[in-house]
């Protein structure tokens, strides 16, 4: 089952708001004046539970709306630059200001660039969270060609970075098939892929961007399902720039929590 944080977030702080701010303006003074002298008003457990949680609710409201929100990162499709067990932040605000729940934009502030992290809503179902770079932005012309990506005609870059060596749970099949290290440059963005000799997520192509929409790919390159496989990100669909890691659980089996990655800037 699929819980709407922001959604329960939004009916939490309007409860606690509106049950505070009635007894506030029609029963406190009530019962104020009919407590003896001396003693404290008592407030209905309700009316203090309210009144206690309504600030802090409020201000995860805010800040997980307009700021900054955790996500945990849940496959290896973006390895090596996000291993699973990371928990990251994204910077809500970096492609424009939107209401909470109704994902409208109120405010413009920036679009992707190319070699962004972005967090989005997956096209076939917004329920769901997805993760990948992006590649190709409104009109571009993106071709991929013998594991070599293509950006309105211009290649970019890749050097090779030798044989993938990762040590965690994820990397050992990679590790075993020979897995390569290289580092692709995006314009301005130099960042890590992973190539499987002998595998490839679907066939060779050169595809059009629409307008409105962006083409994203994991850095596993051969080991993600990305826009290859199930098409464009659509603009509102887009939840933020992911931009650090703040805890890397690895699990019993990898250490428990990877501290040399606290703190990592995502790029």
């Amino acid at each position: 089952m699929h819980f709407d944080f922001a959604a329960i977030l939004v009916a939490l702080t309007f409860a606690t708001g509106v049950i505070w701010a009635i007894d506030h303006w029609f029963f406190a003074k009530q019962r104020a004046a009919q407590t003896p002298p001396g003693e404290a008003p008592r407030e209905p457990v309700l009316v203090e539970y309210s009144r206690s949680f309504f600030p802090v609710i409020l201000i995860v409201l805010l800040f997980r709306s307009f700021l900054a929100e955790p996500f945990r990162i849940p496959s290896g499709s973006m390895m090596p630059t996000l291993l699973v067990g990371d928990f990251i932040l994204v910077n809500k605000f970096a492609y424009g200001i939107r209401l909470p729940v109704l994902d409208k934009k109120i405010i413009e502030v920036g679009e992707p660039e190319r070699g962004d992290v972005v967090v989005f809503r997956f096209p076939k179902d917004p329920s769901q969270d997805y993760i990948k770079r992006v590649i190709g932005k409104p009109g571009d012309e993106v071709t991929y060609r013998d594991k070599k990506l293509y950006v309105n005609g211009k290649e970019m870059p890749q050097a090779t970075d030798g044989l993938y060596a990762g040590t965690d749970t994820e990397s050992r099949e990679l590790v075993r098939r020979g897995a390569e290290s290289l580092v692709e440059q995006l314009d301005s963005v130099s960042h890590k892929i992973i190539a499987v000799p002998g595998d490839q997520v679907g066939p060779d192509f050169t595809i059009s961007v629409p307008a409105g929409h962006y083409f994203v790919m994991g850095d596993n390159r051969d080991r993600s399902s990305d826009s290859r496989v199930w098409g464009f990100v659509p603009e509102q669909n887009l939840v933020g720039k992911a931009f650090v890691i703040w805890m890397s659980w690895r699990g019993l089996s990898n250490g428990v929590i990877e501290f040399s990655r606290l703190g990592t800037l995502i790029k």
